[in-house]
This record gives C-alpha cells, structure tokens and sequence, in this order.
C-alpha cells in the first residue's frame, strides 16, 4: 500500500511539473519576468468564428480565480500570446484597442490615449506577425509595461500599472474578448 502511494505521489508531482498545453502550444508552468518567479494562473484559447488566432497564457506570482483580484494583484505578471495564424500587425493592434475601449470609459481611454499610441507604435513597427510568433506584455514595477515580441523587446517600456491592467481587461474585463478565455485564464476552464 505505502509503495503505491509513493508511485501516486510520484506522478501526481510529475503531472503538476509539466508544461501548460494549449491547440498545440506549450506554455511552462512557472517563469521568470525580470528578477521574479510567476506561474502560470491559467491558459486559453483566442477563437474568431471557426478559426483559432492565438493561444496565451497569464502569469502572476501566485494564482488568483477572479478577475478583480487579478488586476489588484501587485508585483510582476505576464501575458504570454502565441500566435495560430499570421496577423498583420495591425490587424493585432486594432483587436488590442478594441478591446481595451470595450471595457474603459472615454475619459479612461483619454487618460490611456497616448500609452495606447506608443504601444501600438511598437507593436505596429513589426509589420506581420507569422504563425508561432510569440507576443509577450509585461508588467515590471520598477520600469512598467515591456512589449516583447519573438524575445525581443519593442519600443519603450510604458509607465503606469494603470495602463498594464488596461491591457489586462481586453481578457478579464466586465466585456472580455471571449468569455471562455476570460475563464480559462482564471483557471476555471474545464
């Protein structure tokens, strides 16, 4: 009996060490953003109509089941997008602002107008994004939000956690892009 538990035990911890696996994609368990650790809090899959566009997975310091306590959260968090089908950049970056006026007022999105630009600047100087190009957003507290795509950083990093949580609500938002992704991201998906 105790070497069954044993051999129980030994997988149940292999299964908890894998990577996490979306259409496709693996995404780690865990992480490392500037000089902090994060888990992986959940993973998802972005669908329009009938086709799969990304796969993504959000990373915290530890993990969090409802939405508000996820933008309340301090410290570094990542959003981890990897792409199902090639975008033009701005095909990504109109998505982006679209989901980030969903879910402000136009005097918060007043207030975000000129981070809005110089993210979308950064993100529009890659041109296309081909299927399996990586997209990470960052929230670093020392330095603000870094868009990185493909391992390399873009643009400046942009200041105010404000803004960070912006980009945030295009997922988990009161109008999230995708209700199941919203979910899946708390880590709710079944």
């Amino acid at each position: 009996m105790k070497r069954l538990m044993m051999m129980l035990a030994a997988i149940f911890g292999l299964n908890l060490a894998q990577a996490v696996e979306v259409a496709g994609v693996k995404f780690d368990d865990k992480t490392r953003v500037g000089n902090s650790d994060v888990v992986a809090n959940g993973a998802g899959l972005r669908k329009k109509a009938f086709f799969k566009v990304y796969a993504m997975t959000l990373y915290l310091p530890e993990k969090h089941s409802e939405a508000d306590a996820v933008l309340a959260a301090k410290g570094v968090k990542r959003v981890s997008i990897s792409l199902l089908r090639d975008l033009s950049a701005q095909q990504f970056v109109e998505a982006l602002q679209e989901g980030v006026a969903n879910n402000h007022s136009d005097a918060e999105m007043e207030a975000l107008k000129e981070r809005m630009k110089q993210f979308s600047d950064a993100m529009l100087a890659v041109g296309e994004a081909k299927t399996g190009a990586v997209v990470l957003i960052d929230w670093i507290p020392e330095t603000g939000t870094r868009l990185s795509f493909n391992g390399q950083a873009r643009g400046k990093d942009i200041a105010g956690e404000d803004f960070f949580k912006a980009l945030l609500k295009i997922w988990l938002g009161n109008k999230p892009v995708q209700d199941d992704l919203k979910q899946a991201l708390l880590g709710k998906a079944s």
